[in-house]
């Protein structure tokens, strides 16, 4: 048997919560379930990537890159 929380919605979002049922019997913890389960990432990006992206960032601010018409010559695509 589950274990029972309550918790305190302001009502926009108990409205929001609402509107994401698939049927008017869902309960609010399959709603919740639902959401939970698509917004975890189960691979996260590593610290590898993380300073990849950084550095990527920093090419871009710093001009250093191309346009789509640019590299596409660049690698013989028309």
């Amino acid at each position: 048997m589950a274990a029972t929380t309550t918790v305190c919605l302001e009502p926009r979002v108990k409205e929001m919560l609402n509107g994401l049922k698939t049927h008017r019997e869902e309960s609010y913890n399959s709603v919740i379930e639902r959401i939970a389960t698509m917004a975890y990432d189960s691979e996260p990006l590593t610290d590898s990537e993380i300073k990849g992206i950084e550095e990527s960032l920093k090419d871009i601010k710093a001009g250093r890159y191309y346009s789509e018409d640019e590299a596409k010559k660049m690698i013989g695509i028309d």
